[in-house]
């Protein structure tokens, strides 16, 4: 009994070991795209959320409860051919906050430049040195992004590795002509302006808040949320920094279109000056999020 109990508990280890990171969920909407074979989208979601969840993308140890719930949903626009698609990719990520039943927002980005070619039943692979799609270079590219943001929130710059492995990704996306949403002139809501904007010289004061936010102040706030609170609401100025050092940074859009809602909540408990502190910060740097910041001039 002991030899199968200690057998058991072996396989369990090694299971949890080898967890990959992400936990994906993949979703194709065509609803825009009238008479064609509806079937390779079908195709094309589960080999996506294979190709997305069966494959390990770091060298990390997670704990199958530790793997990061995410979800890609594509828009499919147009189909100019039976194997070309014109789309839009939402990315959306989360993790648990610590001893809490609570999931914060880590990434919301909508790309709405994802042009890419795929044929019912190809295998979707990825090189690091060899780019074979658009498709998979995208994917793989916010798979990396999502897990530096990850990283990022439980070590001071902890998700290096993961950003400038997005990083090369979109150096060598650059060489590819026809693809688009890889270079600067592409537009400044991109898949290049939110690499540089994650890797350039002023982005340690960003990534530095992220950890600050994230693991000092939600973490810290079911043990003593007075103190998670009061981190939080201490460590919002370094937005202003950013909007002064880069006022249309891509940064200050990730951080409304994932924690706006989130940071107006966290204010529900502070004092009245805080709260009116809070708005005047905040709809400085958000002129046009007004509306959703109007719990705090209660």
């Amino acid at each position: 009994m002991k030899k199968l109990m200690y057998v058991f508990v072996c396989l369990l280890l090694c299971f949890t070991a080898g967890a990959q990171e992400l936990n994906a969920r993949v979703t194709i909407n065509s609803d825009k795209v009238q008479g064609t074979n509806k079937q390779v989208f079908t195709t094309l979601q589960t080999a996506l959320t294979e190709f997305i969840n069966n494959r390990r993308w770091t060298d990390a140890t997670f704990a199958v409860n530790e793997r990061i719930d995410c979800t890609f949903t594509f828009i499919i626009n147009e189909m100019p051919s039976e194997s070309s698609f014109k789309a839009e990719l939402q990315v959306q990520a989360r993790r648990p906050v610590y001893n809490s039943g609570y999931s914060t927002t880590l990434f919301n980005f909508r790309d709405t430049q994802l042009d890419f070619d795929y044929t019912e039943f190809e295998p979707l692979d990825y090189a690091q040195n060899t780019l074979q799609s658009n498709l998979t270079a995208s994917v793989v590219f916010y798979i990396y992004v999502i897990l530096g943001l990850d990283f990022d929130s439980f070590a001071p710059q902890g998700g290096t590795t993961y950003l400038q492995q997005a990083m090369q990704i979109t150096t060598l996306a650059q060489s590819e002509m026809a693809w688009n949403g890889w270079k600067a002139f592409d537009g400044n809501r991109n898949r290049h302006a939110l690499i540089t904007a994650l890797t350039d010289n002023t982005s340690e004061i960003f990534r530095n808040f992220w950890y600050t936010y994230h693991r000092k102040g939600l973490d810290e706030m079911a043990a003593n949320p007075d103190r998670g609170r009061t981190t939080i609401i201490e460590s919002l100025p370094v937005l202003q920094q950013i909007q002064s050092a880069r006022p249309g940074s891509v940064l200050l859009q990730l951080f409304s279109d994932g924690k706006l809602d989130e940071v107006t909540g966290v204010y529900t408990k502070a004092n009245q000056t805080e709260k009116q502190e809070g708005f005047k910060l905040l709809s400085a740097i958000y002129p046009t999020q007004t509306t959703r910041l109007e719990s705090l001039k209660k």
